[in-house]
């Protein structure tokens, strides 16, 4: 019975020492000051308000639940234009398309899901982002979690800053993108 104690344990203990040494011979290291692709852009969201029908890119589908003062239970879906540039009017290379809603009852916090969707000669595919966006902060880093097309299977960081709100109806996004698994 020992034996086979003994045996179990040793055989038990060999798989585990083989596992670990060969998911870490396939670990890659990434150097954060060098990422194998980056892009800054600028979003640009207007929101719905009741008499922009053509202009909105943004709208809110469940309004505040009224528990506090922070939007609480708001969600927001959307469909914006992404410029390379400051400029609403400039020609866009990108979409974002996606949801956000505010879940902070003490401060003003979202959480976010975006597919940054590319169709040009240039770029074709998706760039999928989502996390915390506490868009208080001056900046806020939120995950790239994968992407599609010239984007597939992607990780990376979204630096985002908001650099104009007016009002309730528009703000801007500068959103610098480093990514740091790239396959195409």
């Amino acid at each position: 019975m020992a034996n086979q104690i003994y045996l179990f344990s040793l055989v038990f203990f060999s798989v585990l020492l083989y596992q670990s040494t060969t998911v870490l011979s396939f670990q890659k290291s990434f150097d954060l000051q060098k990422p194998c692709k980056r892009f800054v852009f600028h979003l640009h969201n207007v929101a719905y308000d009741g008499d922009n029908m053509d202009n909105a890119t943004s709208a809110a589908i469940v309004n505040p639940l009224g528990l506090g003062d922070f939007n609480f239970g708001k969600f927001v879906i959307m469909d914006n234009p992404v410029t390379m540039d400051q400029n609403y009017h400039s020609k866009p290379v990108a979409r974002v398309q996606g949801f956000f809603f505010y879940h902070g009852k003490a401060k003003y916090d979202t959480w976010l899901s975006w597919s940054v969707v590319f169709n040009s000669t240039q770029h074709k595919g998706t760039l999928n982002i989502m996390g915390e966006n506490p868009f208080m902060e001056l900046t806020r880093d939120l995950p790239v979690v994968g992407g599609t097309g010239d984007f597939v299977m992607t990780r990376g960081i979204a630096t985002f800053m908001t650099d104009l709100v007016e009002g309730n109806k528009y703000f801007r996004v500068k959103m610098d993108i480093k990514l740091y698994e790239c396959y195409y």
